[in-house]
């Protein structure tokens, strides 16, 4: 479980194919803190850390999570949001994260808005219960953001200079694919109420 707060925005140092498998290589400042086993936020994905070295780990992504995320569209030197799990005795500044991405949205404008920007985003609902709702909680590359002007098929969110410098949303323009996931608690209720109309 995740909260939505980005720790580090770190560089992709290698990727490696195996199979199926992309291997990816990544570098930051709490490496020498990270174990093997132990699950990190990577643009909103959980992935297990399997090896370390250094100051680099290692985590591997399958089939699945490379046809759902754009971790696969990952090149060297790309800056990914890092967050590890959420510890219970800490406060949840964000909103409850699961690590499970839903699916992908590409970014159609980033308007600036006077020392903030504003993203817009476009994707196609896999599931009836993929939506948002007006100043509701989504996930954005792993990123804990409150949504504005949400519509069936769009949504935006308001980015402040603090969380544009210390995400990669500032890699983030027209055309780029992030991950998407869905608030958990609205999924639940969508598909009680789908449910429920359905009897």
């Amino acid at each position: 479980m995740f909260s939505g707060i980005v720790e580090e925005a770190a560089p992709v140092v290698k990727l490696e194919r195996e199979q199926d498998n992309l291997h990816i290589i990544m570098k930051c400042t709490f490496t020498h803190e990270l174990r093997i086993d132990q699950s990190i936020s990577h643009n909103g994905v959980c992935l297990t850390v399997v090896k370390t070295e250094g100051d680099c780990y290692t985590v591997t992504a399958i089939k699945e999570t490379l046809e759902k995320s754009n971790l696969g569209l990952l090149k060297t030197g790309d800056k990914v949001n890092l967050e590890r799990s959420t510890r219970l005795d800490a406060r949840l500044d964000g909103h409850m994260v699961q690590g499970h991405v839903d699916q992908t949205a590409v970014c159609t404008e980033v308007t600036e808005a006077g020392g903030s920007w504003y993203y817009t985003f476009e994707y196609e609902p896999l599931q009836d219960d993929y939506l948002t709702v007006e100043k509701g909680s989504v996930a954005v590359n792993g990123v804990s953001l409150t949504v504005v002007n949400s519509q069936p098929k769009s949504f935006q969110v308001a980015i402040i200079p603090f969380t544009w410098e210390v995400t990669n949303f500032h890699q983030i323009k027209a055309g780029t694919v992030v991950n998407i996931e869905f608030d958990i608690l609205g999924k639940y209720i969508a598909k009680i109420v789908r449910q429920q109309l359905q009897k």
